[in-house]
C-alpha cells in the first residue's frame, strides 16, 4: 500500500510509517489522471512474480533504469507518437524537455516541432544507428543520444516498422564510453518488450478473451467460470447477448497500418452500449453486447461503424453478427460460428459487408464442403479436371447448366449464347464424359468438382 502526495508534510510521512504504508512524493505540477494511468499501467504489466507463467522477465521501466545505471544518463522510452512509455529516475540535472515530457506523458509540441525541423525524427525512423543531438542552451536542452526502436516487418519482404525512441539525456557526468553500443542493445530489448506487451492483454481484456475462447489455456489455468468473469466485467451472465465479429475486407495488412483500430472500435462500441466488451485476435475484432433486446439497432450500429471507419480511416471492414445468443455461456460457440462466416466471406465477398449467421449459413456450409473437396484431388472426378484443361468453354457451359438446374434457356442467358448452342454443348459434354446429366448424383458430383477447380485456379 502506498500514499501519493504532493508536498508531503512530516506529519503525513510519520502517520504513513506508523500505518506501514509507503509515501510517494509527487511532482507538484504532475496531473493526477496521468499518474493514475501510469501506476495502473505498471501494475497491469508487472504481473505476479511468484507465478512463472506471469513473469515477463523485465519491463520498460526496468529497462530504462538499468540502462541509466549502466551508461550514466537519464533515459526515457517513447512510442512512435512521442508518448512517454517509461523512464528512469531523474535528478536536478533533468532539462526542460525531459521534465515536461514526463509530466505531460508526451513531448511538448513546440519541442517536438523543433526536433522534427532538425531532421532527428527522420534519422530515427530511417535506421538503427544512434543519433546525437547537440546541446541547445537557448532552448534549455542538454546533450542527448537517441535511437529508434524498430519492430520486424509483417511478412518476410516488408521493412521493419518504427515503434518508438529511446532518449538519453546527459547530465554533468559523461556518458559511458560504450553508451552507443549499450543503446543499440537496449533498442532490441525494448522492441521485444513492446511486442510482448502489445500481445499480452490486461486483466479486463484477458477476461473478455477467455469468455470468447481466445485465451490460451494450460495445465495451471483454471477452467473458464462464466459467472465469475461476468461479475468481474460488471455484466449480466444471463439473457440474450449479441456477438459481432469484424475483419478487414481488403488486404489484412490494412489493419497493421491502423494499430489503433481496436481502440477506435472500443470507443464506438462503448458509445453505443456502455456495457460493450471488445477483444481482438489477429486482424479480427469482436464486440460483445450483453442483454441485447433488438437486433435491428445492432445491425444499424454495425453498418454505421463500418461506414464511419471507411470514411475516417480508409479501412474497409466486413462484419458477421451472431444473435440472439442464449447467455454468455454460449458466446464461445457463437464466436466459432462467426469465424466460420468471416473466413467464408473472405473467399466469397457476395455475402456483403454485414451478414448474420442465418443469412450466411448456406454459403458457409457449401464453401466449407467445396474447400474440403478442393484439398483432396481424389474427391474431384478426373473427367471434370480433363474437361477443364482441354475445353474450358465446355466446362463453363456445364457449370452454367448445372447452376440453372438444367434450364437450357437460363443457362443460355447467363452465357449470352443461343439456346441451341447450349444444347449442342451439353450433348457434346455427355459424349466426352460418357455419362448422362440426367443422373442427380452425377450432377452433384460434377457441380462440386467444378466449384473446387475454380477455387484452386
Amino acid at each position: 500500500m502506498a500514499i501519493f502526495v504532493k508536498h508531503p508534510s512530516d506529519s503525513v510521512v510519520a502517520g504513513a510509517v506508523r500505518a506501514g504504508s509507503a509515501v510517494v512524493a509527487v511532482e507538484p505540477r504532475a496531473r493526477w489522471e496521468r499518474l493514475y494511468h501510469l501506476v495502473n499501467h505498471v501494475l497491469e504489466h508487472h504481473g505476479d512474480r511468484a507465478d512463472p507463467t506471469d513473469d515477463s522477465g523485465t519491463d520498460l521501466f526496468g529497462l530504462a533504469q538499468s540502462l541509466a545505471d549502466r551508461i550514466h544518463g537519464m533515459i526515457s522510452i517513447e512510442d512512435a507518437q512521442s508518448h512517454v512509455l517509461a523512464y528512469s529516475a531523474s535528478n536536478d540535472e533533468a532539462d526542460e524537455l525531459r521534465r515536461l515530457s514526463i509530466l505531460g506523458r508526451a513531448g511538448p509540441p513546440e519541442h517536438l516541432q523543433w526536433i522534427g525541423q532538425w531532421g532527428i525524427f527522420d534519422a530515427l525512423r530511417a535506421g538503427r544507428e544512434v543519433v546525437r543531438v547537440a546541446e541547445r542552451p537557448e532552448l534549455g536542452l542538454r546533450p542527448r543520444l537517441a535511437i529508434g526502436i524498430h519492430q520486424p516487418g509483417v511478412g518476410a519482404l516488408r521493412p521493419p516498422v518504427f515503434a518508438g525512441t529511446i532518449w538519453v539525456q546527459q547530465g554533468s557526468q559523461p556518458l559511458a564510453d560504450d553508451a552507443e553500443e549499450m543503446l543499440r542493445g537496449a533498442a532490441v530489448l525494448a522492441a521485444r518488450i513492446m511486442s510482448r506487451l502489445a500481445t499480452q492483454p490486461n486483466t479486463h481484456a484477458l477476461r473478455v478473451q477467455q469468455l470468447l475462447g481466445l485465451a490460451e489455456l494450460n495445465a495451471t489455468t483454471a477452467p473458464v467460470d462464466v459467472s465469475t468473469i461476468a461479475r468481474e466485467l460488471g455484466v449480466a451472465a444471463e439473457g440474450n447477448a449479441t456477438l459481432i465479429g469484424f475483419d478487414t475486407a481488403e488486404n489484412r495488412d490494412t489493419a497493421v497500418r491502423h494499430v489503433r483500430l481496436v481502440d477506435v472500435m472500443a470507443l464506438s462500441a462503448s458509445a453505443f452500449r456502455h456495457d460493450a466488451q471488445v477483444a481482438a485476435n489477429g486482424s479480427r475484432i469482436y464486440v460483445l453486447l450483453p442483454q441485447t433486446t433488438t437486433g435491428r439497432a445492432v445491425t444499424s450500429w454495425v453498418r454505421g461503424t463500418i461506414s464511419a471507419l471507411r470514411a475516417e480511416l480508409g479501412v474497409a471492414l466486413r462484419a458477421a453478427i451472431a444473435g440472439p445468443v442464449a447467455g454468455l455461456a454460449e458466446v464461445n460457440p457463437a464466436r466459432v460460428e462467426v469465424d466460420r462466416v468471416l473466413e467464408s466471406a473472405e473467399r466469397h465477398p457476395i455475402l456483403g459487408q454485414v451478414t448474420s449467421l442465418a443469412e450466411a449459413r448456406t454459403t458457409v456450409l457449401l464453401d466449407e464442403i467445396v474447400t474440403l473437396v478442393g484439398t483432396d484431388q481424389r474427391l474431384v472426378d478426373p473427367r471434370i479436371r480433363d474437361l477443364g484443361a482441354q475445353d474450358p468453354v465446355l466446362a463453363q457451359t456445364l457449370r452454367a447448366y448445372l447452376d440453372a438446374f438444367g434450364d437450357i434457356g437460363a443457362a443460355a442467358r447467363s452465357l449470352q449464347v443461343h439456346p441451341n448452342t447450349v444444347r449442342y454443348r451439353i450433348r457434346r459434354i455427355e459424349q466426352l464424359l460418357s455419362t448422362s446429366l440426367g443422373d442427380p448424383d452425377v450432377r452433384l458430383l460434377f457441380s462440386l468438382g467444378l466449384r473446387a477447380m475454380e477455387r484452386t485456379a
